[in-house]
């Protein structure tokens, strides 16, 4: 069975944010203006988190890009009062938007903070709307908003490979965000499959998974030198 799951490299990341900027553009998330920024409104499927490291004046200072953790075991599913968070046989957290009444326990759930409230109808300007992604709904006020690794991707390449009657191939699918990367720190594969990129990836030494003593075995796994990150 496939599991899904994603390697980032954080020895190579410069926090350029390109993976953010691109996550939005292809999943139609919007952007939240300054004055509701302010106010923690934030509406970002994957954000970089800003890391510190020692004192002044010896401070390093570094980001992680962090989307949703797609745990094998994870706690906002379990405490959704309507079933609108579900996982599927893929391991992949997802959401059914029409079910979702907005109580925000998944996002309390979270250790991770990555759930995001939907708190305003989004206002897209005329000449945007051709930007728009068609092959992703436009979610409406009042639902929780979470990272799918581009589902749709993963979907598109699923049939592609059906239709060709071959298996899909490693690294055909990957999602906005690993795609944009310019300096190819993010990876993307099944980890199931013994020799894919990400399988081998996450057997480094280098291999860390955030909050991992909780229990919730996130499925997206960091590379550093010297795991301070952890």
């Amino acid at each position: 069975m496939t599991k899904w799951g994603m390697v980032i490299d954080l020895d190579k990341c410069t926090g350029c944010q390109a993976c953010v900027v691109a996550c939005k553009a292809e999943n139609n998330v919007p952007f939240v203006e300054e004055d509701q920024m302010a106010k923690g409104r934030i509406m970002s499927w994957i954000q970089m988190v800003p890391v510190v490291k020692g004192e002044y004046p010896d401070v390093r200072a570094q980001y992680i890009p962090m989307p949703c953790m797609q745990c094998e075991n994870p706690p906002c599913v379990k405490v959704c009062p309507v079933g609108a968070t579900l996982q599927n046989p893929e391991g992949l957290v997802g959401m059914v938007y029409p079910r979702c009444i907005g109580t925000k326990y998944c996002a309390v759930a979270c250790p991770y903070t990555k759930r995001y409230f939907n708190w305003k109808d989004p206002e897209w300007p005329e000449e945007m709307r051709n930007l728009l992604n068609p092959e992703v709904s436009l979610r409406y006020r009042g639902v929780m908003e979470v990272c799918n690794f581009c589902t749709h991707r993963i979907r598109k390449a699923q049939d592609k490979a059906k239709d060709e009657n071959r298996p899909v191939r490693d690294g055909e699918v990957q999602p906005a965000c690993v795609q944009s990367c310019p300096s190819k720190a993010m990876y993307f594969g099944d980890l199931e499959d013994p020799e894919s990129t990400v399988s081998k990836l996450k057997e480094s030494p280098r291999a860390f998974r955030l909050m991992e003593e909780l229990g919730t075995e996130p499925k997206v796994f960091y590379l550093s030198e010297d795991k301070w990150y952890a």
